[in-house]
């Protein structure tokens, strides 16, 4: 089995010091992909720049220090490893990782968050429709594709606490959430619905309310799979037993050797 786990760390130095290695060794993931982890390597303690067992890949925002940015850990050494899809203007921000693997591509994404602002909401959507068309492209010429990311979108009302509340605020508009449904149009698969179709499952909590407490969150971080890694996909979860961050991290299971 290959264990794939996605994790908003919402600071990687932060989370460092609030037991970041100690969940890596318990969860012991074959790949670990982080959003947001707001630092450039050279920033990071020496520890998380090089863990034991794997290599490490940082993709730090370009625009301003402090923001954004993702990375990688894996076990196995990937074929490729691309800081982006080729476009500049989305690629400046450190969110996508683009990633080869013997079995599969692996995209791991943190998705614009749209609360600051309209402009920013309509990057988002454009955002989205770049890496679709992407994906797209991916599995027409029939390769295997995994992505995961925080997506800072709940698709469904059972994906949220309280979705009449939160239907006019980005994260939640009718506008972003059809974005969601192009992307199950185009043959990607939500992992955590093929065996949890219960509500209160949710991977994102406001920090100021301690919404945590009462479980009052969002299902944000997702990962999608595309239609013919299906059977071999064998687990898919919401580890809400880790903290650290405001968000938790999601794993799914794949069989090894596709």
């Amino acid at each position: 089995m290959k264990k794939l786990v996605s994790w908003n760390v919402n600071g990687l130095r932060a989370i460092a010091r609030k037991g970041f290695l100690d969940i890596l060794s318990e969860i012991n993931p074959d790949v670990m992909c982080l959003q947001e982890i707001k630092a450039e390597k050279d920033q990071l303690p020496k520890k998380i720049q090089q863990i034991n067992g794997y290599y490490s890949f940082f993709n730090p925002s370009r625009t301003k220090k402090g923001y954004s940015g993702t990375a990688i850990y894996t076990k196995e050494e990937p074929i490729s490893i691309s800081n982006g899809l080729g476009d500049e203007y989305f690629d400046c921000e450190g969110r996508i990782q683009f990633v080869e693997f013997k079995d599969f591509y692996l995209y791991n994404i943190y998705y614009p968050n749209g609360q600051s602002g309209q402009d920013r909401i309509d990057y988002k959507l454009e955002f989205y429709n770049y890496f679709l068309e992407h994906a797209k492209q991916m599995m027409a010429q029939e390769k295997s594709i995994v992505v995961c990311g925080d997506v800072n979108t709940a698709h469904y009302e059972i994906d949220l606490a309280r979705p009449k509340a939160n239907e006019n605020n980005s994260g939640f508009l009718p506008e972003e959430r059809v974005w969601l449904d192009k992307f199950v149009e185009s043959g990607l698969i939500d992992t955590f619905r093929i065996f949890n179709q219960e509500p209160e499952n949710y991977t994102w909590w406001d920090y100021k309310t301690k919404a945590r407490e009462r479980n009052v969150g969002w299902r944000i971080d997702y990962f999608y799979i595309s239609p013919d890694l299906r059977p071999n996909l064998l687990d898919a979860a919401i580890l809400n037993q880790y903290y650290g961050s405001d968000h938790c991290p999601i794993s799914i299971l794949l069989r090894d050797n596709l």
